[in-house]
């Protein structure tokens, strides 16, 4: 391009100092200056086709690389989700033995204590009956021996 502005100028001096002039040379030079400006496009639309595709590949590579990071974190959710649910599970396997246990204890001491009732009770008519018969025969024999 700087060579055929070059070149302009050179026959823009020569068309103001020579009444012989030919502008059809300009015509000609017009010309290479169209073509050089088409051909200068052209380079630009293929530098920009180039870098759509280079952008287009680098946008790949970064969905595939989010697409890995995300699996890969949604893999790590999901190990800490079996995680959890196997400790929760454990968790609730031992609070149901706790419970069992309780409830066995509570169902063996509520038989001790009703065993201890009826043995505490059995003790005291026992005992009541004894006292009634020791009343009965001190009674008894005041009847039979009138003072």
């Amino acid at each position: 391009m700087e060579a055929l502005l070059a070149q302009f100028t050179l026959l823009s001096d020569q068309a103001c100092h020579d009444k012989n002039f030919d502008p059809s040379s300009i015509d000609d030079l017009m010309k290479l200056f169209e073509v050089e400006a088409y051909n200068a496009w052209a380079a630009m639309v293929l530098e920009q086709e180039e870098e759509v595709k280079e952008a287009e590949v680098a946008m790949e590579q970064a969905e595939d690389y989010l697409d890995s990071v995300m699996e890969s974190a949604m893999d790590e959710f999901r190990r800490f989700e079996l995680e959890m649910e196997s400790m929760a599970r454990k968790e609730l396997e031992s609070l149901e033995r706790t419970a069992d246990s309780a409830r066995n204890m509570g169902n063996l001491m509520e038989k001790a204590a009703t065993i201890a009732s009826k043995k505490y009770m059995e003790a005291a008519l026992n005992s009541a009956t004894a006292s009634m018969k020791t009343a009965w025969k001190g009674l008894s024999s005041k009847k039979v021996h009138p003072s």
